[in-house]
């Protein structure tokens, strides 16, 4: 006859190790795109070929230069974009990482964009 202890072992289950240098790797992406700017901004950086210029970003989402200026750096610090400069302008462009999460978030709503 089984007693209490061993109904308790077969439900509890110990979880695994959280490796703590890629839970704040993954949080400081997860964050950067949590924000309604930084995320359209991705989305804009990713639906152009060979980089977005920063005037044309500032136009496209009705914010200040300041609040792009920001929503960009904290993008590039989670490694989702790259930026190049040419002349006195800096272009923008997804990072393969970038893309792999917006494909798969395309892919979990069901959309071929």
């Amino acid at each position: 006859m089984a007693g209490p202890s061993d109904e308790t072992d077969a439900c509890c289950v110990q979880p695994g190790d959280v490796d703590p240098a890629a839970l704040a790797s993954d949080l400081q992406v997860l964050s950067a795109m949590g924000n309604d700017t930084r995320y359209e901004l991705l989305r804009r950086i990713a639906s152009v070929e060979d980089g977005v210029c920063v005037c044309d970003l500032e136009t496209a989402v009705g914010v200040s230069q300041s609040a792009v200026s920001q929503a960009l750096s904290r993008l590039y610090s989670a490694g989702l974009v790259t930026r190049r400069k040419e002349g006195s302008w800096r272009y923008y462009e997804p990072t393969e990482t970038a893309d792999r999460l917006l494909d798969t978030l395309d892919d979990l709503r069901g959309s071929d964009d």
